[in-house]
C-alpha cells in the first residue's frame, strides 16, 4: 500500500469502529423494512402481501415430525448423513466469498465447488460446540435445525488473515481496499483448525420483512385445524427450548420455511416449518457452561407446568411464561426416553463440549453432561398430570 493511502485507511477503520454501534444499525434496520419478500419465483411481493402470506404460513406450520430415523439408532459422533456432507476427519478445501455476514460468532462463506457454498465458523469458541450438539438432538428428535459439520480443518484459498473482520467492516465501510488491505489473493490459502460447517435446512424462507424469523409469542398462532402442528407438539418444542436454556431467542434466530416442491404458484406454501437455528447459546446460559444448565429449572411452577425464562438473560427475550400440556409434556418425555447413556455421552464428546478451553475440570467428562441431562428428564417426568 502506498504511504499516501494509510492515512486515509486509519481514518476509515476509526469510522467503523466509532459508527458500528448505531448509524449502520439503523441504516440495516431501514432497509430490512424496505426489502419485501420474494414469492416461489423469486418475483418481490408488496408488503401486504407478504405478511398475508406469511401469516397464513404460520397458521398452518409444523414444527414437529416424526423423526427419519429412530431415535435410539442414532449417531451422535458423526455428522449428519447425507451426499453434501463431510466426514469429521475431512480436510475440506474452498473458496473465499465475499458476501456479508452478521452476529459475533467468526463466520465467512466459502465454495467447496461452483454454486455449493457452505459457512465456515471458526476460532475457539464455545457457541460452535453448543451448536452443533443442539443441532443434533433436536433432529434426532425431529425438531427442525440446520446441519452442523465438524471437519478436521479448512483451507480456505483466498482468505483473509481475519476473515470475519474484514467482512465486517465491508459490510459497514464499503471500501474494499481499507477492509482487505493488499486485496484477495485466491492463489493463497489460510488453514482454519477450529472449525464447524453449517449447511441451513433446504426450503425457502418466509417473511415479510429481511431476517424476520419468527418469535416464540407467534406460536399461539398455530392452527391445527389449517394444518398446523398440534397443541402437543407446539408445547413439545416450548419445553425442548427451556430444557436447552435457548435464551437467544429474538426471532432471526428461528426461521420458518417452504419445504421444497411445497411452493404454491400464489406465492403461499403447503408444507411452512418453524424450525430453530442459532443455536450457540444454549446449555447454559452462558454457553455450554454446566453449572449454570444444573441450576436451571424445567418448571416455573410444576402444579400448573408453567415454564419461563424470566431467569435468563433478556428476562426470556420473545419467550413468555407459559402453561405446558400433558399432552405436550408427554410427547417431549417419550422422544427423549429413547436416548441411551452411550449415546448421551457421544452428544457431548463428539460435538467436542467436553474439549473446550474453557471449561471446568468437571465439564471435561461427559458423564457429568450426562446426569444434568437425565436430572432434567426426571424433572419433566416428576409430578402429577399438567392440567391442561
Amino acid at each position: 500500500m502506498s504511504p499516501s493511502r494509510r492515512p486515509i485507511l486509519v481514518l476509515i477503520l476509526a469510522s467503523v469502529l466509532t459508527s458500528a454501534g448505531c448509524g449502520a444499525g439503523e441504516t440495516a434496520a431501514t432497509v430490512a423494512e424496505a426489502k419485501a419478500s420474494a414469492g416461489a419465483d423469486g418475483a418481490a411481493l408488496d408488503a401486504d402481501r407478504a405478511r398475508a402470506l406469511r401469516d397464513e404460513s404460520l397458521a398452518s406450520a409444523r414444527v414437529w415430525q416424526a423423526p427419519t430415523a429412530p431415535i435410539s439408532e442414532v449417531n451422535f459422533r458423526a455428522n449428519p448423513a447425507g451426499p453434501d456432507g463431510f466426514a469429521v476427519d475431512e480436510e475440506v478445501v474452498c473458496r473465499f466469498q465475499v458476501r456479508t455476514v452478521g452476529g459475533t460468532t467468526p463466520k465467512f462463506y466459502c465454495e467447496v465447488a461452483p454454486g455449493r457454498p457452505i459457512k465456515v465458523k471458526y476460532g475457539a469458541n464455545a457457541e460452535l460446540h453448543a451448536e452443533v450438539a443442539a443441532s443434533r438432538l433436536l433432529s434426532a428428535l425431529g425438531f427442525g435445525a440446520d446441519r452442523m459439520f465438524i471437519v478436521r480443518k479448512v483451507g480456505c484459498a483466498g482468505c483473509p488473515s481475519f476473515p470475519f473482520q474484514s467482512l465486517r467492516c465491508l459490510d459497514r465501510v464499503g471500501v474494499r481496499f481499507a477492509c482487505f488491505p493488499g486485496g484477495i489473493d485466491y492463489e493463497r490459502t489460510i488453514d482454519f483448525d477450529l472449525v464447524v460447517l453449517e449447511r441451513k435446512v433446504e426450503g425457502r424462507v418466509i417473511e415479510a420483512v429481511e431476517d424476520q424469523g419468527w418469535s416464540w409469542f407467534e406460536l399461539d398462532r398455530i392452527d391445527p385445524a389449517r394444518g398446523g402442528s398440534s397443541r402437543a407438539e407446539v408445547d413439545a418444542l416450548r419445553l425442548m427450548a427451556v430444557f436447552l436454556a435457548h435464551w437467544d431467542n429474538k426471532g432471526p434466530n428461528q426461521r420458518l420455511i417452504c419445504r421444497p416442491g411445497a411452493d404454491r404458484p400464489d406465492g403461499g406454501c403447503l408444507q411452512p416449518f418453524a424450525i430453530m437455528q442459532d443455536l450457540g447459546a444454549t446449555f447454559g446460559p452462558t454457553k455450554i457452561d454446566l453449572h449454570n444448565w444444573r441450576q436451571g429449572r424445567i418448571w416455573q411452577d410444576r402444579p400448573t407446568c408453567t415454564v419461563s425464562m424470566k431467569h435468563l438473560p433478556w428476562e426470556g427475550a420473545t419467550f413468555p411464561d407459559q402453561q405446558i400440556s400433558e399432552s405436550g409434556r408427554q410427547l417431549l418425555l417419550g422422544l427423549l426416553q429413547q436416548l441411551s447413556e452411550q449415546q448421551l455421552r457421544d452428544l457431548f464428546d463428539g460435538s467436542r463440549v467436553t474439549s473446550h478451553d474453557q471449561l471446568t475440570a468437571e465439564s471435561r467428562h461427559a458423564d457429568a453432561w450426562v446426569r444434568v441431562f437425565k436430572d432434567k428428564m426426571k424433572q419433566i417426568s416428576d409430578g402429577a398430570r399438567c392440567p391442561s
